[in-house]
């Protein structure tokens, strides 16, 4: 049996009862392998981010499975008994399209911060942010706010964040939507990159038709079903 970092089977979110019932996410079935870009395309509203934040514990699947890591997180909603906050720490990178970083805090700072989290503060934690945001080219302006860096620049410090603890799995939510066609092709290229070099399975939710290109594999979901 092949070791997937992302495996999903029959996932269904329900919103509402009754009258007011809605299917957002219906019998949703795939497998994501570590070091594998995947896209997740199709309409505003088809589904996309309910899928993707069913799969990053966000949102409790009103039935299905969800495994992560080699870890059943839920079968039917969310398995009791398990720490969801601490194995969205543990487990998962979140990147936004709005980058979602803390304005008040410079570039290593917010990266700084995501380590924190996990209990790894101080020397380590500057090393470790320094080591990243030199990987993704950010030396020069590490310590700058967010309002101070461009578009690309911000969601490569995302990126980094993401990446702090290491991550098996990576979920990205229209990352390139708010980019230029050459930033947004050189992030897509550098999570490639980053998928490939740390083993993680990099998940992308978009839209962007400019980014098809350079996926290992790709699901269109419409009306809340995967079509192909």
């Amino acid at each position: 049996m092949l070791d997937y970092a992302i495996q999903t089977k029959n996932l269904t979110k329900v919103y509402g009862k009754g009258h007011t019932e809605v299917t957002a996410l219906s019998d949703a079935t795939l497998n994501v392998s570590p070091g594998e870009l995947v896209a997740v395309i199709g309409p505003s509203g088809s589904g996309k981010t309910t899928m993707l934040t069913t799969i990053g514990l966000i949102n409790e699947p009103t039935s299905g499975n969800v495994v992560i890591d080699g870890m059943a997180v839920a079968n039917d909603g969310w398995i009791p008994g398990l720490d969801m906050k601490r194995i969205r720490r543990e487990k998962l990178g979140f990147i936004f399209q709005a980058y979602n970083l803390i304005p008040f805090l410079s570039a290593i700072e917010n990266v700084m911060v995501s380590l924190s989290l996990n209990g790894i503060n101080g020397k380590i934690a500057r090393k470790r942010a320094t080591e990243l945001l030199d990987k993704l080219m950010l030396e020069r302006v590490k310590d700058n706010y967010p309002s101070e860096l461009s578009g690309g620049e911000a969601q490569r410090v995302a990126i980094a964040r993401a990446l702090a603890n290491r991550p098996k799995v990576i979920l990205a939510d229209e990352p390139t939507a708010a980019l230029d066609t050459a930033n947004g092709k050189n992030v897509m290229d550098l999570l490639k990159k980053l998928a490939m070099e740390n083993n993680s399975a990099i998940m992308v939710v978009t839209h962007d038709s400019r980014m098809i290109e350079g996926f290992d594999r790709t699901y269109e979901i419409h009306d809340g079903r995967i079509v192909k």
